[in-house]
């Protein structure tokens, strides 16, 4: 495996565990809902300017619209004679999942800048 993808790979482990994507020293969450400007340790800005939560958003709409595409595809054979359970199971993956996976994209949308662009210190 050449350089290239072992950095790939270790910036898509970090971000997959909720760690800095540069340095893997501290984590990105502040608190629960609140990403931190910059990271603690390497000082890497997370934040960089008006919109860059934007692709963080992105990123956590394609990943709810596939959950729910495979939970009602898993489930439709499941409970066929049953609508209103499988809408209901839909609307719940609907509500909880982008809120359980928030941070995760905000995370590896930091991955991918890191892997682009290079996070820039603050």
């Amino acid at each position: 495996m050449n350089r290239r993808k072992r950095s790939a790979i270790k910036v898509i482990g970090r971000s997959l565990r909720l760690q800095c994507p540069v340095c893997g020293q501290s984590s990105i969450v502040a608190r629960p809902f609140n990403i931190k400007h910059q990271c603690t340790s390497c000082k890497a800005l997370f934040k960089r300017e008006d919109g860059f939560f934007v692709g963080a958003i992105l990123a956590n709409v394609v990943a709810t619209e596939g959950v729910i595409l495979l939970v009602y595809v898993i489930s439709l054979p499941i409970f066929a004679a049953h609508y209103q359970l499988v809408l209901g199971l839909l609307f719940m993956v609907a509500i909880l999942f982008p809120l359980a996976f928030y941070h995760h994209s905000w995370s590896l949308w930091l991955g991918l800048d890191e892997l682009v662009e290079g996070l820039q210190p603050a």
